[in-house]
């Protein structure tokens, strides 16, 4: 084999290795923004829980209860 020919061959590697690693950073960022969005949906749903157990609170017709021991009526 050639000074040439192991250059080119080289230098394909190493072209194939960065475009694998640029493909696995997208999928990293992929990810990551997913993680975020879960983050967020999983935040926001504590915090309507959250209002919903204080509401039920103030207007719990048991005052003295813990609204955990009161069931729910709609």
């Amino acid at each position: 084999m050639s000074n040439n020919e192991m250059g080119s061959n080289l230098e394909q590697l190493l072209e194939s290795l960065i475009k694998m690693v640029g493909k696995a950073n997208k999928n990293v960022d992929g990810l990551q923004r997913r993680v975020t969005q879960l983050e967020w949906a999983i935040k926001e749903t504590q915090h309507e829980i959250k209002e919903k157990d204080n509401l039920i609170r103030i207007y719990s017709s048991h005052p003295h209860e813990s609204s955990e021991n009161i069931p729910f009526r709609f």
